[in-house]
């Protein structure tokens, strides 16, 4: 029982250095294809404007359209930005580079949670840059220093799971065109049926079910009450147990797909 344990812990560490390694490679990437890092700035940048300042005003909210916007728009940025774990995967596997990691005694599952890992800390520095940009067209915080600092990490937390949605498909479709489709229309569905951009009760009454139990409307009410001020449990609890959900089904999903792939 205890030679057990200890190859237990000593296969722990190497899933977990090997997961490490895997991040810092992903990461190293995005700093040497600055341009990458741009394009999935510049998009968000352009919704912000665009809805602030075009549809903004026909939008009524009962406050400020800005402050109700920017949760919706910071949780729709790190959806958009999980696109980049099926591009990515989908782009190893076609150049072949995952044949040299079958070479390597590394862990398997590595290669998923490394590239999710490593695009989850992409969008930090994404979320960074809307946070400025909000400020600057005039969006502020309400709900408490603790809400202003949860939110940015809630909205990076929510994003995991999409992580492993996007790295099954991007470990099925195999190539980096098919995986730019898919992820479009996984993302767009979830992001707009939603209340990241219009109050749910504006809907139509047979579209608002549909809304209101998408997995997207308890993160943006989520984030939505910490940076506002409002009640955060409920819509925080569904939100996790979505977060729970879909990454117990998609994260063995993603390995298994990868290593048929593979």
């Amino acid at each position: 029982m205890t030679e057990l344990v200890a190859n237990l812990k000593a296969e722990a560490r190497w899933i977990v250095q090997d997961t490490i390694t895997m991040s810092w490679r992903n990461l190293v990437i995005t700093t040497r294809t600055p341009e990458l890092l741009t394009f999935v700035t510049i998009q968000p940048i352009m919704f912000v404007l665009l809805f602030v300042y075009v549809f903004g005003g026909a939008i009524q909210t009962g406050g400020s359209y800005t402050d109700f916007l920017m949760p919706g728009i910071i949780i729709q940025t790190v959806l958009f930005g999980t696109s980049q774990t099926a591009v990515g995967l989908a782009d190893d596997l076609s150049k072949g580079i995952v044949d040299r990691y079958r070479s390597l005694p590394m862990a398997r599952s590595a290669v998923i949670a490394g590239r999710v890992v490593g695009d989850a800390a992409r969008n930090v520095i994404v979320v960074a840059v809307m946070l400025g940009v909000g400020l600057a067209i005039g969006f502020r915080f309400h709900g408490g220093v603790a809400g202003a600092i949860a939110m940015p990490f809630y909205a990076i937390f929510f994003s995991l799971a999409f992580h492993f949605v996007m790295a099954y498909f991007g470990a099925r479709v195999g190539t980096v065109e098919s995986a730019n489709v898919v992820t479009f229309l996984v993302i767009f569905p979830v992001t707009f049926l939603s209340s990241a951009f219009v109050p749910v009760e504006t809907m139509p009454g047979w579209l608002q079910p549909v809304a209101e139990h998408n997995p997207m409307t308890y993160g943006v009410d989520t984030a939505r009450a910490m940076a506002q001020g409002g009640e955060i449990t409920e819509n925080l609890l569904f939100s996790i147990a979505w977060i729970v959900g879909i990454t117990a089904v998609f994260a063995p999903l993603a390995v298994f797909q990868y290593r048929k792939a593979a």
